[in-house]
């Protein structure tokens, strides 16, 4: 059973809501920030990148990046750039781009399901960026970035909001600079909100997408302030998430860069990858995308090559071994490239599906020695590691499009 509730949201008003949208905090360098925010002082990217408004000098974890989020915050609020409902809602938010179309619904998620298991995770989280997210919760007294939620498909909650929406004004609805098409309902009738909310209780669970950080340190504040006692319904117990029908989200290739070949002659390294793959120079045009599971592409000595796992290189009873991104990690990044903790070994790093093929070339081209393009985790293999109580190998999943931050801000208080 999956408890939601409604909640007075903070969001920018119907005119300002493109300049405030904004990308999620962690997606862009501060490079990228910083032209962000000098080229639209309205961005919401002053709350979620604080840092850009400081010296270089100063790191993103230094309390005064947090005092500043606040204040930017707070001066939105004043400013009547961001308003805060009167009446708890629900809400609708939909997204298009490249033909697909996911609409959600925009709820408060319960702690205590992230405790209990009922909201479940499929990766782990890092220390480092678990205080961030808590410390960032804690000075602003709000979430301020929605985690990206998923069910398994009703038909009866796809059909309430469908009704809902069909004859009804937006709350926003604009066009970003991605091409991606954002529009928002509210869901203010406290009669549909009452069947919503009994609707998840017939829910099992919740799935998150994206946003662990995010909902590891929701809780953990949830349980910092109820040391000075609560009843249970503060919003505190509360985060904010977007739920979507699993057949809504889509799910891109999330590819590899290695530094160096681990000391290995390029030949010998071909030679090693062989054991474990079949391997075939590629002659077709372009990179070499691949099709179907259990194949990848392989950019190195400026060539592309085509590999497929070869048979009982992986346990297809287990739900994590049979994942393209297991597969690769246990038969060449580990074994062969002595990659054993790519979570935090600096000589590999991952590009979104999102930059396209030709990212790879580039950053070989520009100093790394190989990449490797992968087919894309499906949402079922999601589920059943997470059913299963496992974790995805790091940067398993690229969901696209991503949700704006600023459009829904839920206040602590």
């Amino acid at each position: 059973m999956a408890i939601i509730k409604p909640f007075k949201n903070i969001g920018p008003a119907a005119e300002m809501a493109k300049r405030v949208a904004a990308p999620p905090y962690d997606v862009m360098s501060r490079e990228e920030a910083e032209a962000m925010v000098a080229s639209n002082p309205c961005s919401f990217l002053r709350v979620q990148r604080a840092e850009v408004e400081l010296p270089a000098s100063v790191s993103p974890y230094h309390p005064d990046v947090y005092l500043r989020a606040a204040e930017n915050l707070e001066h939105l609020l004043k400013k009547g750039i961001l308003i805060k409902a009167a009446q708890e809602c629900l809400y609708v938010y939909q997204l298009e781009a490249g033909g697909r179309t996911q609409t959600g619904l925009v709820i408060c998620a319960s702690v205590d399901d992230y405790l209990n298991g009922v909201i479940k995770k499929h990766e782990h989280t890092r220390r480092d960026k678990e205080q961030d997210r808590v410390n960032h919760v804690l000075y602003c007294n709000a979430n301020t970035g929605p985690v990206l939620l998923f069910y398994r498909e009703r038909e009866d909650i796809n059909d309430i909001i469908s009704c809902w929406i069909e004859n009804r004004s937006p709350l926003f609805d604009f066009i970003a600079e991605d091409d991606v098409m954002h529009r928002g309902w509210t869901i203010d009738d406290p009669d549909v909100v009452q069947v919503m909310v009994d609707r998840f209780k017939e829910v099992d669970c919740l799935y998150i997408a994206d946003g662990h950080h995010r909902c590891e340190a929701a809780a953990k504040v949830g349980l910092m302030k109820r040391e000075k006692g609560y009843t249970g319904g503060e919003e505190f117990n509360y985060f904010l998430g977007v739920a979507f029908p699993h057949s809504h989200l889509h799910i891109m290739d999330y590819n590899r860069v290695v530094q160096d070949l681990n000391g290995l002659s390029l030949n010998r390294f071909l030679d090693k990858v062989k054991e474990k793959f079949t391997l075939e120079e590629w002659q077709g045009e372009g990179p070499f995308r691949p099709g179907r599971k259990h194949t990848f592409g392989m950019f190195v000595g400026s060539r592309w090559y085509r590999l497929e796992a070869a048979p009982g290189s992986w346990d297809p009873d287990n739900a994590v071994e049979c994942l393209d991104v297991a597969i690769l990690q246990n038969n060449l990044l580990g074994p062969v490239l002595g990659i054993n903790d790519p979570r935090n070994d600096r000589r590999i790093d991952f590009v979104g599906g999102i930059r396209g093929l030709e990212e790879l070339e580039r950053r070989v081209r520009d100093g790394m020695a190989a990449a490797f393009s992968l087919y894309p985790t499906s949402i079922e293999e999601l589920m059943a590691v997470a059913d299963a109580g496992e974790v995805m190998p790091p940067k398993s999943t690229w969901f696209e499009p991503k949700l704006r931050s600023g459009l829904f801000i839920h206040d602590l208080e």
